[in-house]
């Protein structure tokens, strides 16, 4: 609820990472590995921002942030296919509205 994301092992109680007001505050609506690189998460805030964390290029703050404009997002999935090493990763956003966005991922976030 206060935009903090901890990243944990399944062995320990203890989170190997945490980054505190990583939304700078907003509360996290979603949070998604990437299906096709597994270093690569995307969180989507409360303000409808995406955010694009890429722990192999920097492991302190997200490397892409992207605010989806007119309508608030009110869930998030990713879409891809992880056996095939085509690039291919969508999201789905679900505006308040109804609305269902598919966007692309570039393939810099999306290639294995």
């Amino acid at each position: 609820s206060n935009g903090s994301i901890r990243l944990h092992q399944m062995t320990s109680e203890y989170p190997l990472m945490q980054w505190n007001d990583s939304t700078n505050g907003q509360p996290v609506i979603a949070l998604q590995w990437a299906l096709t690189r597994p270093a690569v998460f995307f969180v989507l805030d409360a303000s409808s921002n995406i955010y694009i964390w890429d722990l192999l290029e920097n492991d302190l703050l997200p490397v892409a942030k992207q605010t989806v404009p007119s309508e608030n997002v009110v869930a998030m999935t990713l879409l891809g296919e992880p056996e095939k090493t085509n690039g291919l990763l969508g999201i789905a956003l679900a505006k308040e509205s109804g609305q269902i966005d598919i966007q692309y991922v570039k393939k810099k976030w999306a290639l294995p």
